[in-house]
């Protein structure tokens, strides 16, 4: 049940996407998995490993966005001692390390050309040499990399070597974001809700209002699956009450009335009270439908009052006298809306 391991999710795309891997995993060839950031290309790279004939063998792991591009050949192919200024001593590289199994080349389009033509040869002839050495070193390595970028249309802009690209392509796989994958969210929502549960020692689990469900359906998560699982637990966390269904999702955890603002934007808001211009809502604010579907004012007019009591509520942890401060109500306005949207009840 290590949470950085698990395959969560039922969606057809989502799962054609495992099964890809998991019969490219035994083939020697190299695989490229291409993917939004979030959406799990460093769990697939770990299967195409431990469902291959070289799951004994290390997994080696470069983000080859992670280091300057003075360092990352050195780091790729290793080097000699005295090879350049600070190499003390000679060193081997990542490929040398992970003879006879997988090296994983994550951020794959931020490398250099030089290190991409030095890549193509340690692909095609499976020999690299160390910086400052004139002597090929025989490695047997298979290639797995990663990227979120659109690597074609690089090679076409000549960003991106095409010969290397055809090296690396044998096996494509692409993973679907989170937001087609249709009925996964909530199933890991409830996955990673109920292990910070866990982690915070409660008895039981409560699961989530339907307003907050809704909100997380709705959202559109351009940080897919890592960015899911921060919501998910920070709201348990936040929420602290075990007894009762978790009512309030922040998507985005720098939102708060007290945030610094460069003085420039201060002045601009300042200036701009005169003449206010429309702000799209912050993340979680509850959505209205298309303004051509509506074909039933009131009713669309209750279900988007009835969204914002059901947010506040559970902003506010059901206290209603917080609540109608928030919505700038009367105690007794807020229960008239709360009696007639039928929230009393969980109030």
């Amino acid at each position: 049940m290590d949470r950085d391991v698990q395959f969560i999710g039922q969606s057809t795309a989502f799962l054609d996407a495992v099964e890809r891997a998991s019969r490219a995993a035994p083939m020697r060839r190299p695989v490229l998995v291409i993917g939004e950031r979030g959406t799990g290309k460093e769990l697939i790279a770990e299967r195409l490993h431990r469902l291959s004939p070289r799951w004994g063998e290390p997994l080696v792991t470069l983000n080859c966005a992670a280091l300057p591009e003075t360092l990352i050949e050195a780091e790729l192919f290793g080097h000699e001692q005295g090879a350049f200024t600070g190499a003390t001593r000679a060193r081997a590289g990542r490929f040398e390390e992970a003879d006879k199994g997988t090296l994983f080349l994550d951020e794959l389009a931020t490398l250099s050309m030089g290190a991409q033509e030095r890549l193509l040869r340690a692909v095609e002839y499976g020999e690299v040499t160390r910086i400052g050495s004139s002597r090929p070193i025989r490695v047997d390595v298979r290639i797995v990399a990663a990227t979120n970028e659109d690597l074609p249309r690089m090679a076409e802009q000549g960003r991106f070597r095409a010969d290397l690209l055809d090296r690396l392509s044998f096996e494509v796989i692409t993973l679907p974001p989170l937001r087609v994958r249709e009925g996964d969210i909530h199933v890991l929502a409830e996955y990673f809700g109920r292990r910070m549960a866990t982690e915070l020692d409660w008895e039981r689990w409560p699961g989530f209002s339907d307003h907050a469900l809704r909100a997380l359906e709705e959202y559109q998560w351009p940080g897919n699956v890592r960015e899911l699982r921060n919501v998910v637990e920070r709201a348990v966390y936040r929420w602290g009450d075990p007894e009762t269904p978790i009512a309030h999702i922040q998507f985005n955890p720098f939102e708060s009335p007290w945030k610094p603002e460069p003085m420039a934007q201060a002045l601009n808001a300042v200036r701009s009270e005169d003449h206010p211009v429309f702000q799209p809502a912050p993340a979680g604010t509850p959505t209205l439908p298309p303004l051509d579907s509506i074909d039933d004012l009131r009713a669309a007019v209750d279900a988007h009052e009835k969204a914002i009591l059901e947010q506040a509520l559970g902003r506010n942890r059901y206290n209603q006298r917080q609540t109608a401060k928030a919505l700038n109500l009367s105690y007794d306005q807020l229960r008239h809306a709360m009696k007639k949207h039928g929230l009393l009840e969980r109030g």
